[in-house]
């Protein structure tokens, strides 16, 4: 049973999981720091009205007891003191004055009248100069009466209970106001950075089931900052990766079965005749037949070669290996067939040992795979030059032919696998060896590139990294093993 294609997931407009609990933690802070500042705020607050309604009550008993002195000089005593300027400052106020005497004696209470002896301690607070809270259960406070530079007495005023709550109110009102502002405020906030941080990932995830459910032209197109506009574009960079290599296959798909189909169409009209009657089996028509089985079993074989190439990084045996000989190898291996084609080859070998650690045999491949590229699309009395060097970091093996070249839009996919400019078509190229020998250089951790000219001519390049001399530390752009 075949299984349809799921719709594309498009985002929604809400916080999905992940944004619940970013947005979840945000809150968490935020009601945390309102919280935390608002206490704060509230206890600062409180203490700092409580010391400056204190400070203000000590100034008016400070101004009551200058008044009560003012009184105690001009009667000489207590007795005929007249105190109602001090009452009238201390009702000012809104205090209730209590004036007592150097010994501690009450000479006059709130309601102007001598009151006797206190205990021994006297009235809390009744100390000159002392803070307390005498008559009442408000706040007091209590300044001495100094009369000619001599303490006569002391006064106390009590002020009622509820004396600075009214400002006391109004501040903790406005710190609490704030506190709901400012959590509204870091609610919102904190919602608007969660979808803004979440927003890229729930688009980047439909899209990504999007492209799993079918739809191959899916891309998330977000233009965010930072790491999550990188994360976006490489999203898109992989979508549009993957929707290469899907060609690819496809293409692979169709090369091979016309690569297959040809031959083993015309191998099988053959032997078709061959067996009915039709023809005879002179020798012209096998080695007809022959040739087609042989280009048969050169696809499979290229096909295999290349399924082995992708493999090679978990299959090299490592050696140091002579670059330069094995290029030499491989130029008398291919001689034969550079001399079939009607080539003229020449080598110009390195003066000195290209030592490389390489697996003989996969670079050998390799080497051979280009000049058998190279007497394929080449013409008859073209030259092949082969040229080993080296730098200081690389062992390099050029192989360069006077052929017709590359054209320049044909040149960035010479090494994709089964990709055949219209040259390689009409020379009956499968597509497969140049992406071998891109595989094979790649997995020792090299390079290998084309290059053509526009009066005609190909060089191809294959560079492998040196190892570093004995003692000494490899250069910062070198390899010493497969990557």
């Amino acid at each position: 049973m075949t299984r349809e294609p799921r719709p594309a997931v498009r985002p929604s407009g809400g916080l999905g999981p992940l944004g619940r609990r970013l947005f979840a933690a945000f809150a968490v802070v935020a009601l945390a720091s309102v919280a935390l500042l608002t206490v704060a705020a509230l206890i600062g607050t409180d203490r700092g009205l409580s010391s400056a309604h204190q400070a203000d009550r000590q100034r008016a008993a400070d101004r009551v007891a200058a008044a009560a002195a003012d009184a105690y000089r001009p009667a000489g005593g207590w007795a005929s003191a007249d105190l109602s300027a001090a009452r009238s400052l201390a009702s000012g106020a809104g205090a209730q004055l209590t004036v007592r005497n150097a010994d501690g004696e009450t000479v006059s209470d709130g309601s102007g009248t001598g009151s006797g002896t206190e205990d021994e301690h006297g009235m809390p607070g009744s100390g000159p100069g002392h803070h307390g809270q005498g008559m009442g259960s408000g706040p007091g406070a209590s300044a001495a009466v100094v009369a000619d530079g001599r303490t006569v007495g002391s006064v106390h005023l009590v002020f009622s209970a509820d004396s600075g709550a009214a400002g006391l109110s109004v501040a903790w009102g406005w710190v609490a106001a704030s506190a709901v502002g400012a959590l509204a405020l870091a609610l919102g906030v904190s919602w608007f950075v969660t979808r803004r941080l979440t927003a890229p990932v729930v688009r980047v995830a439909a899209t990504a089931r999007a492209l799993a459910a079918g739809d191959r032209a899916a891309r998330a197109r977000i233009d965010a900052p930072g790491e999550l506009g990188e994360l976006a574009h490489a999203f898109d960079a992989m979508a549009d990766d993957v929707g290469r290599a899907e060609q690819a296959r496809h293409r692979l798909a169709a090369d091979v079965a016309h690569e297959l189909r040809t031959p083993l169409t015309s191998l099988r009209a053959g032997l078709e005749e061959l067996r009915d009657g039709y023809t005879e089996p002179t020798p012209d028509r096998l080695a007809s037949l022959h040739d087609q089985a042989l280009r048969l079993g050169r696809v499979i074989d290229d096909l295999g070669e290349l399924a082995e190439a992708e493999s090679a990084r978990l299959s090299l045996h490592l050696a140091e290996v002579d670059l330069a000989a094995l290029a030499e190898a491989a130029v008398a291996e291919r001689a034969p067939e550079l001399r079939t084609a009607g080539l003229t080859v020449r080598t110009v070998p390195s003066p000195v040992p290209l030592a490389v650690r390489a697996d003989a045999d996969r670079m050998h491949q390799a080497l051979g795979n280009l000049l058998s590229n190279t007497a394929r699309h080449c013409r008859p009395g073209d030259t092949v030059t082969v040229t080993t060097s080296a730098t200081l970091t690389e062992a390099l093996v050029e192989v360069a032919d006077t052929g017709p070249g590359i054209p320049a839009d044909e040149l960035p996919h010479v090494f994709d696998r089964l990709w055949r400019g219209a040259r390689a078509r009409s020379a009956g190229g499968s597509g497969i060896g140049l992406a071998v020998v891109k595989e094979l250089v790649t997995a020792h951790g090299g390079t290998v590139t084309a290059a053509s000219g526009p009066g005609g001519g190909t060089r191809m390049t294959l560079r492998l990294p040196r190892p570093a001399p004995q003692g000494s530390k490899p250069a910062p752009d070198s390899a010493t093993a497969p990557r």
